[in-house]
């Protein structure tokens, strides 16, 4: 599920980048107005996450509108610090679908989120996926294979979800880069490689049939057959 995050405070930004990305949204961040206008209007966005006070002479109250105005109906969600009743009343009137005051629980801002997501009818909330006996449980954070225990570092974790995510694609290194560490850079080293290989010794070794493949020269796929 994609989502455009537009806040100008980088410290908040990652905040909530972090957050999503945790609970399996595709997140891209935007720090100004006018980019962050061009990318609501441009792309396809199943959520937007709204700073109302940006940099670059558009405001948030001036993307909502113009989002509203070409009949853009994406959900927005509205950040401020402006928390009065009438800034409140008046985000909402603007196109707002919801209106959180900083600071904020990230607890809250997902509820909300998920809220905003059921009305829209978009997002079913999901506990667990599975591929073939592998049971990944979202909400406990552990997984499965054909009933027994594997015992995941955080970051392979992250990177098993992301690729149960994706079952049957083909997954890049750049892919994973992005969602599974936060890079935007390939740094060069074999840390992919290392953590694949760490991954399929514990979801594939004593188990058949093998669940994680190589895509030679393209990537990795997560599936039953390969063939």
């Amino acid at each position: 599920m994609r989502c455009l995050v537009i806040e100008d405070d980088a410290e908040t930004a990652r905040y909530i980048c972090k957050g999503l990305k945790e609970e399996g949204f595709s997140v891209v961040w935007c720090r100004d107005g006018v980019n962050g206008l061009h990318l609501a209007a441009n792309e396809h966005w199943e959520l937007v996450i709204l700073d109302r006070m940006l940099p670059g002479g558009v405001d948030g109250l001036t993307i909502v509108q113009a989002l509203r105005q070409v009949r853009k109906t994406t959900p927005v969600l509205i950040l401020s610090a402006l928390a009065n009743l009438d800034e409140r009343v008046r985000g909402l009137r603007s196109g707002g679908d919801d209106y959180l005051t900083k600071p904020f629980a990230f607890s809250e801002l997902l509820a909300r989120i998920q809220a905003l997501l059921r009305r829209a009818g978009m997002r079913q909330d999901v506990s667990e996926l599975w591929v073939a006996d592998l049971k990944l449980d979202l909400r406990r954070r552990s997984v499965e294979r054909a009933t027994r225990p594997i015992a995941l570092q955080p970051r392979e974790f992250r990177l098993l979800e992301y690729l149960v995510r994706h079952e049957g694609q083909v997954v890049t290194r750049t892919m994973l880069l992005e969602a599974v560490w936060d890079y935007h850079f390939d740094p060069q080293t074999n840390v992919i490689d290392v953590q694949i290989s760490r991954l399929r010794q514990k979801i594939d070794k004593d188990f058949s049939p093998p669940l994680l493949h190589t895509v030679r020269g393209v990537g990795y796929m997560i599936c039953v057959n390969n063939d």
